[in-house]
């Protein structure tokens, strides 16, 4: 003990106390009965202070003061004592045996559109290509009139397309990242785009205001339809297998001409029929077609020398045929016990 000699008999009935105080507990106890505001028996003591004759307050005064200090520094001694030896103990009963095995953590896994997305881009990177991104906020001319999507079309509608401020917008597809890299580089290229895309899609098993595209472009001399049908049916054999087949039904898209919906053999029923072609035997993928010579144009290629084709699909509806989802909602709802599956 450090304190200052100071004689009083709250001191000794203190120091008694303290030899049977063997828990933090019991030490509370004994604080509370000697400096608890309301009736610990110093807080008494002191208030009795004023019932003393005058001469004598100053030097009861000084003595209380000092038996407080001692007893409050007497009491901090044995709390820093006892939570000591308690811990001591609880390390004893607590010890580390390091030859027991280790807790497993649970891993983390790959979404799985980002790991078809991954998939698709190895193989493409596996062709040839060189995988490219671009911006998600775009301008109109980059997302309509530079690949010839005129004024009045429905595609520009305030229905479809998320329009923000200063006259810019989340982009409707991929294909804008196609006439920036166009307007840095001369042809020969073999681009393919992955990303994000935007539109005003209610939200329902199949339908999403985000998603995700895939598009491809070639552009060089001599470029025909003939190498669109062989790239594809290269891409599509190694993302799913030898025996895929594909085909192409006329339609239009307004930087494409001539354009085609393309489709591939069901993969599940190898084209015979089931739940997942909806009995056709068939799996639609998405557009395609020779790139139109106005889209050239616009990014100042010469069309008496270059041609060039394009592909796009989605990737989340890839993911829902290749994992059989019949609800793109829960891509996107980030339920673990879904997410484990993959």
């Amino acid at each position: 003990m450090s304190q200052n000699a100071v004689e009083h008999p709250l001191w000794d009935a203190l120091l008694e106390d303290l030899k049977e105080a063997s828990t933090l507990a019991r030490l509370t106890e004994i604080r509370d009965k000697y400096l608890s505001r309301q009736r610990g028996l110093l807080t008494l003591e002191m208030r009795r202070l004023g019932e003393l004759p005058r001469e004598r307050r100053p030097e009861a005064g000084r003595v209380l003061n000092q038996l407080k200090q001692n007893i409050e520094s007497e009491l901090d001694r044995r709390q820093k004592e006892l939570s000591a030896l308690r811990r001591e103990a609880q390390l004893q009963s607590e010890s580390l045996d390091v030859t027991l095995p280790g807790y497993r953590l649970p891993h983390g896994g790959i979404h799985p559109i980002h790991k078809i997305q991954k998939e698709m881009e190895n193989v493409l990177v596996g062709m040839g290509f060189t995988i490219v991104t671009g911006p998600e906020i775009e301008t109109d001319y980059y997302n309509f009139e530079a690949l010839n999507i005129p004024e009045g079309h429905p595609a520009r509608d305030d229905q479809d397309t998320f329009y923000l401020t200063g006259g810019m917008l989340l982009r409707t597809h991929t294909s804008p990242v196609q006439i920036h890299i166009m307007e840095a580089q001369q042809p020969p290229l073999r681009i393919a785009v992955p990303g994000r895309v935007f539109r005003r899609d209610s939200v329902d098993a199949t339908h999403s205001p985000m998603f995700h595209q895939l598009e491809v472009l070639v552009v060089g001399e001599g470029i025909s339809m003939a190498h669109l049908k062989g790239a594809l049916e290269v891409f599509l054999k190694r993302m799913f297998s030898s025996e895929t087949r594909l085909r192409f039904r006329p339609s239009f898209f307004p930087f494409v001409e001539p354009g085609a919906e393309v489709d591939m053999s069901c993969i599940f029923c190898e084209g015979d029929g089931c739940r997942v072609c909806k009995k056709s035997g068939w799996i639609e993928l998405g557009g395609a077609g020779m790139v139109h010579p106005r889209v050239l144009e616009k990014v100042g290629y010469d069309t008496e020398r270059f041609t060039g084709f394009a592909w796009g699909m989605g990737i989340d509806r890839l993911a829902l045929t290749r994992y059989q989802v019949d609800d793109l909602r829960l891509f996107f709802e980030n339920d673990i016990r879904f997410l484990r599956q993959f």
